[in-house]
């Protein structure tokens, strides 16, 4: 969980949120989030539509009042402040460029309305449309642009201002995956070198755990859980991080044995340690979810050593690796997934071959069963 703001993480940082609540009629978007974004810090604020993450973000520019709680950008609190008082640049979903504007005038929009000197503003777009590698496109107009170009044009829109914070609203979803991840590394390029704070709204977990320094976990208007994209990834705070993030098994275990630091699951004949935190409270023998990632299994002969054995019901060809679908009853929840690197696994495991299961352990988590 978050933890509240404290006066001098709100100093040192570039973005604060404390304890802000959100309401839109009977319905609370924010419950009393609290979040500090360091400077420099490339924020993704992570989690499925209606968990509260683009209200947070349209708090923070201005578009939205919060109803508690207060904002601080750079210091300064601006809860009651207009949108063009806080020098935050915003990239938004669909672009928004200006169709009769040129290149260079949709990106010298946000200077000429701060009424900066002609000769500085040329210069200014010269440099951000150089810096997203359009030079030489100042006079197309967006409908002449693909859309990985017109996406440039919208960055380069929001860095020209020089802002103190730049804010993403999922920009990169209406691009192909290929266009896609190249902008990605492009961006986080851009934003390191600029040591630029950003807060990045998304939905893709692969895409939040590729680009961020840290990432918030959101559901139901709160922040489950704020950590590295490492931390996120290997050891989620509860079951819903386990669950959203990433692909993954869960499997029906008991629970052994229990400490303040690791806890003991038997699963089939096998038994595995996990980090004990989040079973802390539960007893011995009670039943537990185990959440596997689908790489910490491996596939063996059914007569090997192995925690499971189950029979091999789907395949999927990925190019780097296979995807392979075991129906085992035993696991407590039908269906596992299992990733094998390369294509082996394709011919040596066919549709119906009856396989063990073992499970490397490091980097699993337990829950109490529910």
């Amino acid at each position: 969980m978050a933890q509240p703001v404290s006066s001098t993480a709100q100093h040192d940082a570039a973005v604060s949120f404390d304890g802000v609540t959100k309401r839109f009629g009977d319905v609370t978007a924010l419950n009393d989030v609290s979040l500090s974004i360091r400077r420099g810090e490339f924020m993704t604020l992570l989690g499925p539509s209606g968990c509260g993450k683009t209200t947070l973000l349209k708090l923070a520019a201005g578009f939205l009042g919060p109803d508690g709680g207060s904002i601080s950008i750079d210091g300064r609190l601006v809860n009651d402040m207009p949108t063009y008082k806080r020098e935050i640049g915003m990239m938004f979903q669909n672009y928004a460029l200006f169709p009769h504007m040129s290149v260079a005038e949709n990106v010298a929009y946000g200077l000429k309305t701060r009424r900066v000197p002609k000769q500085e503003c040329y210069k200014r777009v010269a440099d951000a449309l150089a810096l997203v590698k359009l030079k030489g496109m100042e006079d197309r107009k967006p409908r002449q642009l693909s859309g990985g170009q017109q996406q440039r044009v919208a960055l380069a829109r929001a860095l020209v201002i020089n802002p103190t914070v730049l804010l993403l609203d999922e920009p990169f979803s209406a691009l192909d995956k290929n266009l896609r991840a190249s902008m990605q590394v492009e961006l986080r390029e851009i934003q390191r070198k600029l040591g630029l704070t950003t807060i990045f709204v998304t939905h893709d977990q692969s895409e939040a755990l590729s680009m961020s320094d840290r990432v918030a976990v959101m559901s139901d208007g709160r922040i489950r859980q704020l950590a590295t994209p490492i931390e996120i990834y290997r050891r989620p705070s509860d079951r819903f991080v386990a669950s959203f993030v990433g692909d993954t098994n869960r499997l029906r275990g008991t629970l052994v044995s229990v400490s303040s630091t690791d806890a003991l699951i038997a699963l089939g004949t096998t038994q595995l340690k996990v980090p004990g935190e989040s079973l802390s409270g539960a007893g011995v023998a009670a039943p537990v979810d185990l959440f596997v990632r689908p790489e910490q299994l491996r596939l063996v002969g059914a007569s090997e050593p192995c925690a499971l054995t189950g029979n091999v019901v789907a395949q999927v060809y990925q190019g780097g690796h296979v995807d392979l679908q075991v129906e085992c009853a035993a696991s407590g929840y039908d269906r596992l997934l299992v990733r094998s690197s390369g294509d082996q696994a394709m011919t040596l495991w066919p549709l119906g071959a009856k396989v063990g299961i073992s499970i490397h352990s490091d980097g699993c988590s337990a829950f109490p069963a529910e």
